[in-house]
């Protein structure tokens, strides 16, 4: 182990973001009611070109007029490749009234795009006097984000958060696919007459979680496209959450319950975890590194196993 120990991610719900166009004033209270832990508002691919104002003004309106709770309130703004990312920035943080807790970054590339964001919103807080700091998240949607992932992640004391954006990132590496997330028609392994499916996504997420988890974010898994195939994404969610993520998307209402429990300990796993505690202090009481619980062997790695699960379901019940 490193003298230099990974800082602890924020300490808040992330279970599901669910993420509705900013243009569609419709959909805010309804979104303000359910029962995902962060919204995210968004500005840029979901809104047309000639939508981009008006959709700004609407988020800003929202943020400041519906009441969203305890929820984490996010606007994803436009690319930093376009005319509109500013606007958006210097926009939500001059006019809106304290509301907002994150700004989304898409198709991060670099370090240098997360300090050229830190940058602005830096200014205008100061300018404004703001006593409330914008957190930041992000985006891994090309090729050059998950090449420059651990800059990005470490681009700015305000970065919490990381997701993975399946459907830009296989654009951007050329991948053969128009599926968003998910398993591949022709991405398979072939045995005896059979073919299984695997995960293509699996080596981005494994790496997106690693830098999060050393740099003290949150590590999350972007849309699943298909919400018409809720095994679909019952499926990537479960892996994703073996890998290490702690929450997923949602483009659809009915993805967020789905979301909500898999990314919930379960009363069995929480009830596992606290009694290999108990057994590892037993164990140390009698001078023991290791002991046998159900038959398997635990020693010190069972007790931080054990207690991401405990913490995690502590922090979701307050």
């Amino acid at each position: 182990m490193s003298f230099r120990p990974q800082p602890p991610a924020p300490a808040r719900p992330n279970r599901c973001q669910l993420f509705g166009p900013a243009s569609n004033t419709s959909l805010f209270e309804k979104m303000a009611k359910s029962k995902a832990d962060v919204i995210n508002l968004d500005l840029e691919d979901a809104v047309a070109p000639s939508d981009k104002d008006q959709a700004r003004k609407n988020a800003i309106e929202a943020i400041n007029d519906i009441d969203w709770g305890k929820k984490t309130l996010s606007v994803r703004i436009n690319g930093l490749d376009t005319q509109y990312w500013y606007k958006d920035v210097v926009d939500l943080l001059e006019q809106t009234n304290g509301r907002l807790d994150m700004i989304m970054i898409p198709k991060a590339g670099s370090g240098d795009d997360i300090y050229a964001v830190d940058a602005l919103v830096s200014s205008i807080e100061l300018a404004k006097g703001h006593k409330k700091r914008i957190a930041f998240e992000c985006i891994i949607e090309t090729a050059m984000g998950i090449c420059h992932v651990e800059d990005i992640a470490k681009g700015s004391p305000r970065m919490e958060a990381m997701s993975l954006g399946a459907a830009d990132f296989a654009a951007y590496m050329g991948m053969q696919t128009t599926g968003i997330g998910g398993t591949q028609e022709n991405y398979y392994m072939h045995r005896k007459g059979e073919n299984y499916w695997v995960d293509p996504w699996h080596w981005a997420t494994a790496k997106i979680v690693a830098c999060c988890r050393t740099h003290g974010l949150l590590p999350v898994d972007g849309p699943f496209g298909d919400f018409s195939d809720p095994e679909g994404f019952r499926a990537q969610a479960l892996r994703v959450l073996t890998q290490g993520m702690v929450g997923k998307w949602a483009i659809h209402p009915s993805q967020v319950e789905a979301c909500n429990e898999i990314f919930t300990p379960t009363e069995e796993a929480v009830t596992e975890a606290r009694e290999i505690l108990e057994a590892m202090e037993e164990a140390k009481k009698k001078g023991l590194g290791a002991t046998t619980y159900k038959g398997r062997l635990i020693d010190i790695a069972s007790i931080k196993q054990a207690e991401v699960i405990v913490k995690s379901a502590e922090m979701i019940e307050d």
